[in-house]
């Protein structure tokens, strides 16, 4: 690819003027350029891709891409605004949600927050997302609670509308997600020594 067509920066570099002030924030990601912490792991190396040719008067609630150099990735099961844990076959009485999109979106958010903390990691930490609406039209109320609990923080995205998500009819949302934490470095196994056969002692 040619360079002049791509640049990256140091997501720890100064945001995006174009997002300065909005609803999105303005902090970059929260990662840090440095190689190993003070736990003695891997710190994520994690930097924002953008056109070199891109527009800088519009206000953008994503990253067009993002480059993983460093770090350990976490793939995300789809969450909706039903409980994570389930009965499969499903039973009815488990799936008594909110209507609105708003409502749903905050129990999802949620759920995604404690799936994230589960393995040690943050919002911050999402560098992808697919989000599933069954009414796109409700978007921006989705957007909006998503800037809440991303707060200034900027994944990819894609959304899609559905005619209906398979946890159950009521649901309005799913997100499934994919993040990157710190990764304990790599131990390169000692090499063995090679030993000498011990000299045989001789027999006057």
């Amino acid at each position: 690819m040619d360079r002049g067509q791509l640049e990256t920066g140091l997501v720890s570099s100064k945001p995006d003027p174009a997002c300065q002030g909005s609803a999105w924030g303005s902090e970059p990601l929260d990662v840090k350029a440095r190689r190993v912490n003070h736990a003695g792991t891997m710190a994520k190396d994690v930097r924002p891709v953008h056109h070199a040719d891109r527009r800088r008067d519009v206000m953008m609630p994503y990253a067009p891409a993002l480059l993983v150099r460093r770090g350990s990735l976490l793939f995300l099961s789809g969450v909706t605004a039903a409980a994570v844990y389930h009965s499969h076959p499903h039973r009815e009485e488990e799936f008594d949600l909110p209507r609105t999109m708003r409502e749903q979106a905050v129990l999802a958010m949620e759920n995604l927050r404690k799936t994230l903390a589960a393995a040690g990691c943050t919002m911050k930490d999402v560098v992808s997302a697919t989000r599933y609406l069954t009414d796109v039209s409700e978007q921006d109320d989705l957007n909006r609670v998503w800037a809440e609990y991303l707060d200034g923080h900027l994944p990819t995205t894609t959304t899609v509308e559905v005619s209906r998500l398979a946890t159950h009819a009521n649901c309005k949302i799913e997100i499934s997600a994919i993040a990157v934490t710190d990764s304990e470095p790599s131990v390169t196994p000692r090499a063995r020594r090679r030993t000498r056969p011990g000299r045989k002692g001789r027999t006057r």
